[in-house]
């Protein structure tokens, strides 16, 4: 764990500077902002649940290689972590909460976050996986929610909550979220609020949103945008739906990357192939990162070969699905984007929620 302090923001487009040192064929994949307080559940390759608060962790400077989890955690050989997932403090609303899991090839469960309020030191079952198979994001949820999720290249599903059952055990492989393409994999779940809306009202919104921001055009309009044509929103609806949208930023491998309202990502039921969420194109690379921000929330772009850059989300154009994105990052050749963190507005300063430190 770093101070936040420990980095300035910059514009992006920059090259970044040493976010870890790294060895031989190693790399960084996982970035997060908590504080030292916060509990933190990791989830290993072999579906098992481990958790530790951050406290625990050696403080250190954004130098330095780190220590290995494998003297933190009692993982057995050839179990590496894949995924880490900061918790609520107050462990008295995990009851309210769910715990949504998503895996490499497509599947998801649902169980409630009171599943693992109690995990020994040996850790617990979290998910069972085929073989070959990984989790690639966990989140917390409610039945008010719903579920994207984004593959590889480029496309993207999102459905209600309920769509998955609340599963009992935890020994399960789930049920099927998205239909995958060849050679196409699942590389992040977000959680979105959900909103009632018809297609013509998400359409009116958007083109009157465009209108009044000045936003770059979707590069093709999309089938509903054709059918709806010059549909019109009232005032007070727009207000209402206004205040319910979010903004969906989506980078790829090659450090490009974009703003989406989520009123672009329409609601259907799991196990479809999804809608174009960014174009995946020589230029671009494969997606490596999907999920909500805040127009005054800063990321953290990291690549396989260490650099990193804290940049402002309000620098990043707001832009359709089907468009390529801006450079957020310049990686240097041979170099890629593998891991991308946003900081809340709060934590901008390098504070925590408790007025101490922030962590990364």
């Amino acid at each position: 764990r770093v101070p936040l302090s420990a980095y300035r923001a910059q514009r992006r487009g920059g090259k970044g500077r040493s976010g870890m040192t790294t060895r031989e064929e190693d790399f960084v994949t996982r970035l997060f902002v908590v504080n030292t307080h916060t509990p933190v559940v990791y989830i290993s390759s072999r579906g098992m649940a481990y958790k530790m608060k951050v406290w625990r962790l050696p403080l250190a400077t954004p130098q330095a290689i780190g220590k290995a989890l494998v003297n933190l955690l009692p993982l057995a050989q050839d179990e590496r972590i894949t995924t880490i997932l900061p918790l609520p403090e107050d462990e008295a609303s995990w009851d309210k909460l769910d715990v949504m899991f998503s895996t490499r090839s497509g599947y998801v469960r649902r169980n409630k976050l009171s599943d693992f309020v109690e995990i020994n030191r040996n850790g617990k079952i979290a998910m069972k996986l085929d073989e070959g198979d990984q989790i690639v994001g966990v989140g917390i949820c409610s039945e008010a929610d719903d579920v994207l999720l984004t593959t590889a290249a480029g496309q993207a599903i999102r459905f209600a909550t309920t769509e998955v059952r609340v599963f009992k055990g935890r020994d399960s492989t789930g049920v099927r979220g998205i239909a995958l393409g060849q050679g196409d994999e699942v590389i992040s779940m977000s959680i979105l609020g959900h909103f009632e809306s018809s297609a013509d009202e998400r359409i009116a919104y958007l083109k009157m949103r465009k209108a009044i921001s000045g936003e770059v055009e979707a590069e093709e309009p999309s089938d509903e945008e054709a059918a709806t044509g010059d549909a019109t929103l009232p005032e007070p609806r727009y207000i209402e739906m206004s205040a319910a949208e979010q903004q969906v930023l989506t980078v790829s491998a090659n450090g490009f990357g974009k703003r989406t309202s989520s009123f672009e990502f329409r609601t259907t039921g799991r196990g479809g192939k999804g809608i174009v969420a960014m174009i995946v194109n020589e230029r671009n690379g494969r997606l490596v990162a999907s999920f909500p921000v805040e127009e005054n929330d800063q990321i953290m772009l990291v690549s396989d070969g260490g650099q990193l850059i804290r940049c402002p989300v309000h620098d990043i154009r707001l832009a359709g699905r089907n468009t390529q994105g801006v450079t957020i990052f310049r990686a240097a050749e041979g170099e890629h984007v593998v891991s991308v963190e946003h900081i809340p507005e709060e934590n901008g300063a390098g504070e925590g929620e408790n007025g101490e430190s922030g962590e990364a």
